[in-house]
């Protein structure tokens, strides 16, 4: 969002926050009604966050005094900006915004997915943090539930924390009928009500030994381990509210991780036999 040009002088003739809207790169952004940003109730903190606060604040409001120098004005343009994304962090996910961003999300405003079986889905914005200045904003997916970069350099460099973590899964928490069909195989898909807290103790002390059976190199075994090591390694994205993992999704995960460390056990345990095989046909 930095990264935007400043307005001329006649740019500044209209609404502030419909300039901002309108520049390259914003098209993420919806509109924070004023009567939002003009409670100071819901700002805040943002005042230790944003360097001239008020200042930037009137400059957003359309408040700002017009005999201010440009210098100082390029300045709290800057924070202006800075300071809007993080109130539209939590405008999105009161009932209004998540209202205008599901308008969005509708017309497929930010972008669609691009794994091919997911046929196109629409994503949602995202942060990996709520911290300013730390990561950049991704896609979600809630088809694959995975997330991904923006094609577009501007978008990708737009921070994260003007979306927040919570704001994908809260507006299918809130719009529950949006929530689209999970790709994948029908008949891999978890029987959700019965899996049972004994049988997730169980799964998890099972995946433990996998792991650390796993973190032993077995000689011979060439690039198999390897693959299965990373399987077992890899990064995989947790929808969280607020901290909290999505309920659902997150024994979703539980199962899903179970599945993938006994096709990881089972890749290992075959190319161990086929190992034996083919030493005792060199030795015969």
């Amino acid at each position: 969002v930095d990264d935007v040009s400043t307005g001329s002088d006649s740019d500044y003739s209209q609404c502030w926050v419909s300039w901002f809207l309108a520049s390259k790169g914003n098209e993420y952004f919806c509109e924070v009604e004023e009567d939002y940003i003009l409670d100071r109730f819901n700002l805040t903190g943002l005042n230790t966050d944003v360097q001239n606060y008020s200042q930037a604040l009137d400059l957003i409001t359309d408040n700002l005094d017009d005999e201010i120098p440009d210098e100082l004005r390029n300045s709290l343009e800057v924070q202006a900006r800075f300071l809007y994304g993080l109130i539209h962090a939590r405008w999105i996910i009161t009932s209004r915004g998540l209202a205008k961003m599901l308008d969005k999300y509708k017309r497929a405003d930010f972008g669609r997915c691009p794994r091919v079986l997911c046929q196109a889905q629409p994503l949602l914005p995202v942060g990996l943090t709520d911290v300013p200045y730390e990561k950049s904003v991704k896609l979600y997916c809630g088809r694959c539930e995975d997330i991904y970069s923006p094609k577009s350099s501007r978008h990708g460099s737009i921070d994260g924390a003007y979306f927040g973590t919570s704001f994908p899964h809260m507006i299918f928490l809130v719009y529950p009928h949006m929530i689209p069909p999970k790709s994948g195989l029908p008949e891999m898909s978890p029987p959700l009500g019965r899996i049972s807290d004994a049988g997730t103790v169980d799964a998890a002390r099972k995946n433990r030994r996998v792991r650390e059976e796993a973190e032993v190199p077995a000689e011979g075994l060439g690039e198999g381990v390897s693959t299965a090591n990373a399987a077992l390694k890899a990064e995989k994205y947790r929808p969280k509210i607020f901290g909290f993992q999505v309920h659902e999704v997150a024994k979703l995960q539980r199962w899903q991780d179970a599945v993938r460390d006994r096709c990881v056990c089972f890749v290992m345990s075959s190319l161990f036999i086929l190992k034996l095989y083919y030493e005792d046909k060199l030795h015969a």
